[in-house]
């Protein structure tokens, strides 16, 4: 299938730019503050500990800070990921990536599931549940956007990128099928190139989250130069 051409700019502000790794250093988020400076992405997702340092780099840029709640695997109890949304909104996140409590969707546990989302969107900051659809079947991926819908969050999202696979389209796709327009849909784990990036997007993606998104605009630009000559 042929892909849609996109700007270079439209692209840029589809993409939250991550630093996640438990390695993750000083240097290494103010310098992913100043690319997405750089580029034009919207926002940088940083784990709970950098957030201030984030917000601090960012403030009067108009570049927000999105945190990471009970990530990566979503396991700690609704009293603790309330907490921490709570100290990631104080120390200047703007928007919070929560992962949902697999083990207990595939329990068959849904009111557990949506009272947990709803213990961090109760902070105000807008949610987006990471579902971690690599562990999930239809049934469940289906059952876990329903949670997240009535629970109040604002995007559904595909993956941690540190579980058993990140994003696929057909993941994408479904979805973006059955949220319809009512929620947004977010892509992470393993887009690392421009093909991917504008095939998420195709398939049905409002944002992408990605450490490579510096290597994916510059590929972009790569291929238009190209296409131009």
């Amino acid at each position: 299938m042929e892909l849609r051409p996109i700007a270079v700019d439209e692209l840029a502000k589809r993409i939250e730019h991550s630093a996640l790794k438990p390695d993750e250093t000083i240097l290494g988020i103010i310098r992913v503050c100043q690319e997405a400076c750089r580029y034009g992405f919207p926002s940088v997702c940083v784990n709970p500990a950098n957030v201030a340092l984030a917000a601090a780099e960012l403030q009067g840029t108009g570049v927000s800070v999105c945190s990471v709640i009970a990530f990566p695997f979503g396991a700690e109890p609704s009293r603790v990921k309330a907490y921490q949304a709570a100290a990631a909104v104080e120390d200047g996140a703007r928007s919070l990536d929560m992962v949902m409590n697999v083990g207990a969707l595939k329990s068959g546990e849904i009111r557990a599931v949506e009272q947990d989302i709803g213990a961090v969107v109760r902070t105000g900051a807008p949610v987006k549940v990471i579902l971690e659809t690599g562990y999930l079947t239809e049934e469940e991926i289906a059952l876990a956007c329903a949670a997240a819908e009535q629970a109040g969050a604002m995007f559904v999202k595909t993956s941690t990128g540190f579980g058993p696979g990140g994003a696929t389209v057909e993941h994408v796709r479904l979805l973006r099928r059955l949220v319809g327009d009512r929620l947004g849909v977010k892509a992470a784990g393993g887009v690392r190139s421009a093909q991917t990036a504008m095939q998420m997007i195709e398939a049905g993606a409002n944002l992408l989250g990605c450490s490579a998104g510096p290597t994916i605009l510059r590929e972009l630009m790569g291929r238009q130069r190209k296409e131009e000559e």
